[in-house]
């Protein structure tokens, strides 16, 4: 009987919980015992761990966060760190360890993996989406409710009171949640890292808009656009909208917490059930994800360090419909 680890690693996203579960059920189906660490790459240096099975996944798939938490560990970003938590997967007769996470947590662990020949396997859980080797990954559809759900809130009391707000959603490096958000909330403007920022264009952008409209505006930021977010934004922009009432909202991390939808636990299943399976047929250091509604596997390696594309088209559509 093979034995396989299971780590949550890095930002929380909703759908871990859902991905865990199916994790220890397939596993268990398949005849696999399944050790789970705690606190991610900390939990697993400090050998805090215990064997699951599927009662320990009960009435876990509905709930946000992650049930085996997560840490930073800067221990293990270090050879003599990753040398103790192979010594402790080897000590335990683990062969395989399953990384649920994002990109930081896989480049620890194609670390681990090539300097141990530890068995890695990948499960894309960020609610950034910003994952090479997966169209979606957990917690994204989940984050995208709950921002747009703030932004109907915010769109009524701006209405109410002909004010301009700034919302800042999440997206360091990627502008996923903003672009579909935006669209999705009637933005007026959508503010990406991966688009050049003018902020002469903004002004005569919003001008026109609040001039044809003559009523509140609606501006959605990422926090990674190059204008430094929408407090910095703001301060660029107060003199010109003078006569209007500017508020900021950055949504921050109330993005990352609640119950995943529905999408999120059927698509964290589904790339729980393909981890246990690429195991089975003899895998390693590679990502479990979702290419047109089909499980596609990609090198760990490609899937950190790179840049996913947005859907230009999208960004194309947003400026016709504001």
């Amino acid at each position: 009987m093979k034995t396989i680890g299971v780590l949550t690693s890095g930002g929380d996203s909703p759908g871990m919980n859902a991905a865990f579960r199916a994790v220890v059920r397939t596993a268990t189906a398949e005849n696999f015992e399944v050790v789970a660490f705690r606190h991610g790459y900390k939990g697993l240096i400090e050998g805090n761990f215990k064997k699951v099975g599927p009662a320990d996944v009960s009435n876990i798939i509905q709930r946000g966060g992650t049930v085996l938490k997560s840490a930073r560990c800067d221990e293990f970003r270090t050879p003599e760190g990753r040398a103790k938590a192979a010594e402790i997967l080897k000590d335990e007769g683990i062969e395989c360890l399953i990384v649920i996470g994002g990109d930081g947590s896989f480049q620890g662990g194609t670390l681990l993996a090539n300097e141990h020949d530890i068995s890695v396997i990948g499960i894309p859980a960020t609610i950034d989406n910003d994952l090479v080797g997966s169209d979606e990954t957990i917690g994204y559809d989940t984050a995208l409710n709950t921002a747009m759900d703030a932004i109907d809130k915010i769109r009524d009391t701006a209405d109410a009171h002909d004010r301009l707000f700034l919302v800042e959603v999440m997206g360091r490096d990627a502008g996923f949640i903003a672009l579909e958000t935006g669209i999705a909330g009637g933005a007026e403007l959508i503010l990406l890292p991966e688009s050049m920022t003018n902020i002469d264009e903004v002004r005569t952008s919003l001008n026109n808009v609040l001039k044809e409209q003559r009523r509140s505006s609606l501006v959605v930021v990422a926090e990674g656009d190059e204008t430094g977010g929408a407090l910095k934004l703001s301060e660029k922009l107060r003199d010109d909208f003078s006569k209007y009432e500017m508020r900021v909202c950055i949504l921050g991390h109330v993005q990352r917490g609640g119950g995943p939808t529905a999408r999120d636990r059927v698509l964290a299943s589904r790339l729980g059930f393909a981890a246990v399976n690429a195991i089975k047929d003899g895998h390693t250091k590679v990502m479990v994800g979702i290419v047109n509604n089909s499980i596609k596997l990609t090198p760990l390696k490609m899937t950190f360090g790179k840049k996913k594309d947005i859907n230009f088209e999208l960004v194309e559509l947003s400026k016709i419909l504001r």
